[in-house]
């Protein structure tokens, strides 16, 4: 056989914490996060958190382009200059569901790196508290990776970086949100009709800089904070298959009698930077919580991934383990390498011994993934 040039073909595995409990309609599901020591040393981090730069005002600067494999660079900006850049959509008037919020547009700034939501009670509306919003409306995707540096000065008004439908609601993923407070976050999932909700939380000091992300595949959503995951939904009916934008928003809640600020507050925003799945992405049916032998669909999907290495002549192929909860190092790599004797064998059967495998745990979320200039092709395991 006439072999074309090597490319890499990556295979990864998302392996989701065991996250149990019922949702109720128009409820809100809270379900554990993994044990952990948030926040952490940037050594324990398995996904982009970004790059150390002193030159950065949360000294950390945007991840690069390749920090997440399986995944392309979309969009990244760390906000130079004095005005907002292209593709960014100011918010004002009233917020949806909150009459006793105002969004204005003199709320938004930019300036000496950042990007400030402020919050402050502005004559020009009453002396009412008056924030900041914006999103990134017109950059729709379904699936991809997104990543926020921000940091909040004080308690009061609440922060929300989410991502929201195209049309329609639910679906809506809050990757952080605060409640108006400064010591913990929610990331909250918001699906089907009746607005079901499945919620988790963290402890954390939001007044210090940290990196928020949220990596949305077709099987899973995994939330992260400096780069170590804090949460993951996994349940086929939650998960959201629909365009979605990017939205940054600062609000207050002074009607509901929370998240309701007593002096002058800003979100800091230091950079965004978002990835989108490879092309001709697939995914892997998930693992049954806690084993590694695969089932009869994970082996058909192999079974049809084999093929299509044998077809197109790949040379070398990563199967990587990504774990999803700080104990689930172990468990990942024992999947992968599972995976990778099954594609072996099946490679085996297609008269195609001449692809090397490798199976290691990494930080990356997907799968096959076809680089030096080819088409991709991913497989998410969760």
């Amino acid at each position: 056989m006439t072999r074309r040039p090597t490319r890499l073909a990556g295979l990864a595995l998302v392996v989701a914490i065991s996250m149990g409990g019922a949702s109720f309609a128009g409820a809100t599901t809270h379900r554990p996060h993994p044990p952990s020591h948030l926040p952490g040393s940037a050594a324990s981090a398995t996904f982009p958190t970004g790059l150390p730069d002193a030159n950065e005002p949360s000294g950390v600067a945007p991840p690069s382009s390749t920090a997440l494999p399986g995944f392309v660079e979309r969009y990244v900006t760390d906000f130079t200059g004095s005005s907002l850049p292209a593709g960014w959509s100011v918010f004002s008037g009233a917020a949806s569901g909150d009459p006793g919020s105002q969004w204005a547009a003199s709320h938004v700034s930019v300036s000496g790196g950042l990007l400030s939501l402020n919050a402050w009670r502005d004559p020009g509306y009453g002396g009412q508290w008056v924030t900041g919003g914006l999103c990134q409306c017109d950059a729709t995707t379904t699936y991809g990776a997104y990543f926020v540096r921000s940091r909040e000065t004080g308690p009061g008004p609440t922060v929300v970086e989410l991502l929201w439908p195209v049309t329609g609601w639910p679906p809506e993923i809050d990757f952080n949100e605060t409640d108006g407070h400064t010591t913990f976050s929610f990331a909250t999932l918001h699906w089907g009709v009746a607005n079901h909700q499945v919620q988790v939380r963290t402890s954390v000091d939001l007044t210090q800089w940290h990196t928020w992300g949220v990596v949305w595949t077709p099987t899973t959503v995994v939330y992260t904070i400096d780069g170590r995951v804090w949460g993951v939904v996994n349940a086929p009916s939650e998960v959201p298959h629909v365009p979605m934008s990017l939205h940054l928003q600062q609000q207050t809640w002074c009607s509901q009698g929370y998240a309701c600020p007593t002096s002058d507050q800003s979100t800091q925003v230091d950079w965004v930077a978002s990835y989108a799945m490879s092309p001709n992405s697939t995914s892997l049916a998930p693992f049954v919580s806690g084993r590694v032998a695969l089932s009869a669909a994970q082996k058909a999907s192999v079974a049809s991934e084999a093929l299509a290495i044998a077809t197109q002549g790949d040379e070398l192929v990563s199967v990587v383990g990504h774990p999803t909860s700080p104990g689930g190092v172990a468990l990942a790599g024992r999947r992968a390498s599972a995976v990778r004797s099954y594609l072996l064998e099946r490679l085996a059967r297609l008269h195609d011994r001449q692809v090397i495998v490798a199976a290691v745990t990494g930080s990356v979320v997907t799968s096959r993934s076809r680089l030096a200039g080819t088409a991709s092709v991913s497989i998410d395991v969760a």
